[in-house]
């Protein structure tokens, strides 16, 4: 398979629970939910601790063990479906990104970001493909309280128009290919 064959399995990053919806951190979650309102529900599956659906040929994760043991969810639904690694695609925050930028990528570092360091551990590889939306850096504020933190009045435009793009980015790897989608939305 390569990256210009669709993808078939698109996870969502962010944390469970009410206390951290619509957090920095879960526009993986976010962008997710934006995609399949409408056209899928979301379904507990505890053999991956994680709220599956399916559309259209993909499976969609949200992993819910927080952010730091998402590999375990996403390399449980990679082996059980023998999903090629070139077939799957992480959507994530990224704080080295301005708020609303998007940059995908088919491989490369973490950058830091846990989520994605817990999904190439649990793969044994970098080389997952990965849709980075941009929160905006910790200006003067401590990390952790930023991608915990929620978007201010002033952003939520940004926001909107930053997950819509992403959700039509998805769309276009699903439907498309990995590198069609980067050449459209990079």
């Amino acid at each position: 398979m390569s990256a210009n064959a669709g993808v078939r399995l698109i996870v969502g990053l962010g944390n469970p629970g009410k206390e951290y919806e619509n957090t920095r951190h879960n526009v993986g979650f976010m962008v997710l939910d934006g995609l399949l309102r409408g056209r899928s529900e979301w379904r507990w599956d505890g053999a991956w601790s994680a709220l599956v659906a399916s559309w259209d040929g993909a499976i969609f994760c949200k992993p819910q063990t927080y952010m730091n043991l998402s590999g375990r969810s996403v390399a449980g639904i990679v082996r059980f479906f023998k999903i090629p690694l070139e077939a799957v695609l992480v959507v994530s925050d990224d704080m080295a990104l301005p708020l609303g930028k998007l940059r995908m990528r088919l491989r490369g570092s973490a950058g830091g970001h846990n989520g994605l360091k817990s999904i190439f551990e649990s793969l044994a590889t970098s080389d997952i493909a990965r849709l980075r939306v941009g929160i905006g850096e910790a200006l003067g504020a401590e990390v952790v309280g930023h991608v915990l933190g929620r978007f201010s009045g002033a952003e939520t435009k940004a926001l909107g128009e930053a997950l819509a793009r992403a959700q039509d980015a998805v769309l276009c790897a699903k439907s498309e290919g990995l590198m069609k989608a980067m050449n459209a939305f990079n």
